[in-house]
């Protein structure tokens, strides 16, 4: 028996020279696919979560007057007391919406309800529960303290006529749909939704509903697909699942990028021998790229066929997910017109020791907590890339570079929480 150690074979994280960076394929992604251009008209109350095609301008002042922040006392500021209390005469009441033709005079005060128009004379409000209302003398006593046009809401000190509000690719939040109709906007030019089609391959896969056969998994992926569009407001249609045979995967990709502007695939990326997608891939269009230098999710494949920008995900549960927020959500928001797709980040310390092996940029899967009154993230455990339910526990990535193999507890790690993603 030789006593010499055989060399040792590569790891699968060792460093693939042939595979990109992610922020490499990030850019390559967003540098080959460009927004869609496609806009339609729509009532503001349908237009929650699209995208703005046009630039808005208010088209009036907000408030369009100056009014009440308060139930209280119109007076002139020059009114305040500056030691004793004062009395003022009330001559009229101002109610939201009934503005009254009215001049206030020194000594005077109105009566004025929330919203209601300031009238000429005044600046100034005073909460009623701050004065002394005397019914028989039709007046109020007001004590030193308050200040010049205090509770009072000025004119266009939301919005300013002709300032400009949104710019394009803005995606419009519920606040920004009333803000929308707080300007009198009835309808916007917004970006069309972007048509996805997805469908998974594997003849081990059973639907859901279905009794499992031996050797076969029910298929999680087509639903945490469905659930990541739907979130994103895109028309998309499931095309259930392709059985791992030539045929059936080519008619598959043929059908969906006919009318497709995205097609999304789960499995069938690796080097198998019925890992049809790249082969299809590299026969109808062009393969970009399919290996990245991450963990997990290495088996990316990412190219076009026609008009169709194709992502092939890897079947493993977690990896799917990862690579989808990672490459498939920025292209797809990008293609939706947002301007800004990149994942947003926290710099925050471990509570946990991480461990990894070097080579490969690393998506563990993190849960963010306050511990002892500071912000600080910890790992859900176990990190493989089959854990579906390790991403049910976590609300963030904890990303962790190439090239190193630990991280202490208490030391800082780069974090993507997962509420940035919409």
């Amino acid at each position: 028996m030789s006593d010499k150690t055989p060399p040792s074979l590569p790891g699968c994280d060792e460093l693939n020279p042939t595979a990109l960076q992610v922020e490499q394929a990030r850019s390559k992604i967003l540098a080959s696919i460009n927004p869609s251009g496609d806009i339609e008209q729509l009532a503001i109350r349908e237009a929650l979560n699209r995208v703005l095609a046009d630039t808005i301008k208010s088209t009036i002042d907000v408030p369009s007057y100056t009014n009440s922040a308060m139930d209280g006392y119109a007076i002139s500021g020059a009114d305040i007391p500056t030691t004793d209390t004062k009395r003022l005469t009330v001559i009229g009441t101002v109610m939201a919406g009934k503005p009254l033709d009215i001049q206030v005079f020194e000594g005077e005060c109105i009566r004025i309800m929330t919203g209601g128009k300031m009238p000429a004379g005044t600046d100034t409000v005073i909460m009623q529960e701050h004065v002394q209302r005397d019914n028989t003398e039709n007046s109020i006593c007001i004590s030193p303290g308050h200040h010049l046009g205090q509770n009072v809401r000025q004119a266009g000190e939301d919005l300013s006529k002709n300032d400009v509000i949104f710019q394009p690719g803005k995606r419009l939040t519920p606040a920004d749909i009333g803000m929308l109709a707080s300007m009198g906007i009835a309808e916007v030019s917004v970006s069309k939704r972007i048509k996805v089609i997805f469908f998974s391959t594997g003849d081990e896969l059973c639907d859901v509903g279905q009794r499992l056969k031996d050797g076969q998994i029910y298929d999680s992926n087509r639903y945490t697909l469905y659930g990541m569009l739907r979130r994103l407001d895109v028309d998309f249609i499931d095309m259930g699942v392709i059985p791992d045979q030539r045929e059936c995967v080519t008619d598959a990709f043929q059908r969906a990028t006919m009318e497709a502007d995205v097609l999304i695939t789960t499995g069938g990326v690796s080097v198998g021998e019925a890992d049809f997608v790249k082969e299809t891939l590299e026969k109808l269009g062009h393969v970009g790229f399919w290996k990245i230098a991450m963990k997990p999710g290495r088996p990316l494949a990412f190219g076009r066929i026609g008009d169709c920008q194709f992502f092939g995900l890897p079947g493993n549960p977690v990896s799917a997910m990862v690579t989808f927020y990672q490459f498939v959500q920025p292209a797809l928001l990008h293609m939706m017109g947002i301007k800004d797709v990149t994942p947003q980040y926290l710099h925050l310390r471990s509570e946990t020791t991480l461990k990894k092996r070097a080579g490969r940029l690393e998506f563990q899967r993190g849960i963010i907590s306050n511990a002892n009154g500071e912000t600080m993230v910890r790992s859900t455990g176990a990190q493989g890339s089959g854990i579906l339910s390790s991403m049910g526990e976590a609300n963030c990535f904890i990303e962790l570079p190439a090239e190193i193999e630990k991280v202490e507890a208490g030391e800082w790690v780069k974090v993507q929480p997962f509420s940035g993603m919409i």
